[in-house]
């Protein structure tokens, strides 16, 4: 296995740097904590997993923000959390994330620019990259997003409850990024 050499929305594998457990020696408190047995054949989850009232309450929040009913599309979510990724210098997060925005959204041409050029690429509307200004300006530091990030969302036609799922999907990845980053890197399948 290689790195991967640029941003993609191809399915890419971690490495971590720390040997997480073998899937067969999860203790039943370790495999619960994964909420969804399935993450178990995943080297990341089966790491943080050492640590899993850590690990379940991460899942929950990953789950709760990113799949709950109403408010920002499921795409945009998506969205939010690949412009971050991509800032972030997380391919590994960034092509998850590039891949669901293109899937819900049916917009791959516009998500692969923002793989390709970052994120001050033109995505193809003001709501999209309202989204992704919005979600950078979180991820290079959270105390500057503010007032004018707001009203640029709004003149984009963001709702309110929209703007917090933003905040939230940014915010989330914002951390997830470091927190995978520091601990393995993305390789080719």
């Amino acid at each position: 296995m290689s790195k991967p050499e640029r941003f993609t929305r191809d399915e890419l594998a971690w490495e971590p740097w720390i040997e997480p457990a073998a899937e067969s020696e999860l203790t039943p408190r370790q495999t619960e904590s994964l909420v969804q047995p399935a993450r178990a054949r995943n080297p990341y989850f089966r790491l943080l997993a050492d640590d899993p009232d850590i690990l379940e309450a991460r899942t929950r929040a990953d789950l709760d923000i990113f799949h709950a009913d109403g408010g920002l599309p499921r795409a945009e979510r998506e969205l939010a959390a690949a412009a971050t990724s991509r800032l972030n210098g997380c391919v590994f997060c960034a092509s998850v994330h590039a891949r669901f925005a293109a899937h819900f959204a049916k917009r791959p041409e516009d998500v692969d620019r923002l793989l390709e050029e970052g994120i001050d690429a033109d995505l193809g509307d003001e709501r999209w990259n309202a989204i992704a200004a919005a979600s950078a300006a979180l991820a290079r530091t959270p105390i500057a997003f503010g007032e004018s990030d707001v009203r640029r969302l709004r003149a984009a036609g963001l709702a309110e409850d929209e703007i917090v799922d933003l905040i939230h999907s940014a915010g989330f990845f914002n951390w997830a990024n470091r927190l995978m980053l520091t601990l393995g890197e993305p390789t080719t399948t």
